[in-house]
């Protein structure tokens, strides 16, 4: 469990040797970075498959999310198994390959083509960190509720998106129109960024901030 999830890579390598893997017709020889490999007719080593997600490299940057989210169609839909591995990454994020196919009871190649085509239809978003803002430095946290001006919202958002501390901006019905949440150092940065910056937005009419006293993140797995 305490492999990072750079490990793919590596597990990828010693999942070409598993049998199943779907296989193009048309591949060309030799298999590209990190693709997914398969044996090829003779025991030879098989090309990618047509639909084979391209997987993260070694050297991928934490949060990013290294494959293009599907536009214009629907999420294809997701089964019991998609739906455990999506419990264990957003519990672990670094949840090995190994590990999470251990857990579903499925091989490692199929849970890391899962994975990926999770990836790709945009489900999974990317990995990161649950943090303890306090710890970090950042003691003062709140709710701050916007109202602004009738179809302002993608003007907002990209100023909410931009300012220091943001954590989660929403689009709401009510008696408001935004839920934004801040982590500040303290509170007269807090009170800063709301007498200062955001009052200054000439799309947002009104402020209403709600000061966090604690917070828990809950479990996905629970």
């Amino acid at each position: 469990m305490g492999e990072r999830r750079g490990d793919m890579a590596d597990e990828q390598m010693a999942d070409g040797r598993e049998r199943g893997l779907p296989q193009g017709p048309n591949a060309a020889p030799g298999p590209a970075l990190n693709a997914v490999q398969g044996p090829g007719p003779n025991g030879a080593p098989g090309g990618p498959g047509p639909n084979a997600a391209p997987g993260p490299g070694p050297n991928a940057a934490p949060g990013v999310v290294p494959g293009t989210a599907l536009t214009g169609s629907a999420a294809r839909p997701l089964d019991a198994i998609d739906r455990d591995i999506l419990r264990i990454l957003q519990t672990d994020g670094r949840a090995s390959i190994r590990s999470v196919a251990e857990r579903v009871h499925v091989s490692r190649a199929n849970a890391y083509a899962r994975i990926n085509r999770l990836i790709d239809d945009g489900v999974i978003r990317g990995f990161s960190a649950r943090v303890n803002h306090e710890r970090a430095g950042q003691g003062a946290s709140a709710y701050i509720t916007l109202k602004i001006v009738q179809n302002s919202w993608r003007t907002v958002r990209e100023q909410l998106q931009a300012l220091p501390g943001a954590a989660h901006i929403a689009l709401v019905s009510g008696d408001f129109d935004v839920l934004l949440l801040v982590h500040t150092p303290d509170n007269r940065t807090l009170r800063e960024l709301v007498l200062t910056k955001l009052q200054s937005i000439p799309e947002v009419l009104s402020t209403r901030t709600l000061l966090v006293f604690e917070e828990t993140d809950l479990d996905p797995g629970h």
